[in-house]
């Protein structure tokens, strides 16, 4: 179940809608029952995404607090929040979605990055939706995004991290989008006294590693193989790291920095 919501910003307020829209950047997060994790982040990248387009931060603050008070309550829940073009101007939607089942892991199929706004999430939507159609015809869940060097830098939906004996590995951050996952995950790491180190790699350099994909609606899945590759790599359950990240978890009005009295539904 979906339903749509278009920002009025005169009155400052959300009305259902079904009229079509371009859509410029998205950002999604996972909602359990009121309370969510990173939600502070996810608010940020969208506003930094959607300044390059034109809008103010405040008013994409007064959406983005509009948007989480309209978030039902209880239930999961995966809402979007989009900056649109409609008739040629920007404008805001939120798609109030039921969040999928979580899956425990992932397998890989490894394509080459062509993504005209790898930074930016949303620009390159329909481009990673024929990716994942692709990997999942190849017998995949996800695809690996190689650089033209052959690096891996993310999956289509997800960051990929990896573990070289006790050091948590990362692409280099100014090629991939920012992930907030990753980044609590790199965060927690830290705190944990356990070295972070940022490197580049290519899949057959990762074959024999255990690798992660992590993003807010899953959580940390590990790589359990990759198209193309007979040889099944190591797997490190995410444990402690799992609940770390599920520890993190506050209520939605905390978490947003706004005060607002939620919706129930």
């Amino acid at each position: 179940m979906t339903s749509t919501w278009r920002w009025l910003p005169g009155p400052g307020r959300l009305t259902p809608t079904d009229r079509p829209a371009e859509v410029e950047v998205v950002d999604s997060w996972l909602v359990e029952d009121g309370r969510s994790r990173g939600l502070a982040e996810h608010r940020r990248r969208f506003s930094a995404s959607c300044r390059r387009f034109g809008p103010s931060d405040g008013e994409v603050g007064r959406f983005f607090d509009a948007a989480v008070r309209t978030i039902p309550y209880p239930g999961r829940w995966f809402p979007r929040v989009e900056l649109v073009r409609e008739d040629g101007e920007p404008g805001f939607r939120l798609l109030v979605r039921q969040a999928p089942p979580r899956t425990a892991s992932v397998r890989l199929w490894v394509c080459a990055d062509r993504r005209r706004e790898p930074v930016v999430k949303g620009p390159d939507l329909p481009w990673l939706a024929e990716v994942r159609a692709a990997a999942r015809t190849a017998g995949a869940d996800e695809a690996a995004l190689v650089s033209p060097s052959g690096h891996v830098l993310e999956g289509g939906t997800t960051s990929l991290v990896w573990w070289r004996a006790d050091t948590l590995c990362v692409p280099p951050a100014e090629a991939v989008l920012p992930g907030v996952t990753r980044r609590l995950l790199v965060a927690a790491a830290e705190a944990a006294g356990s070295p972070v180190s940022e490197e580049e790699a290519t899949p057959a350099e990762l074959a024999d590693l255990p690798v992660w994909a992590v993003n807010a609606l899953h959580g940390i899945r590990p790589v359990t193989g990759w198209a193309g590759l007979a040889e099944a790599p190591p797997v490190r359950p995410p444990g402690r790291w799992q609940r770390h990240l599920d520890d993190l978890s506050v209520p939605l009005t905390e978490g947003s920095g706004t005060d607002a009295h939620r919706v129930h539904h």
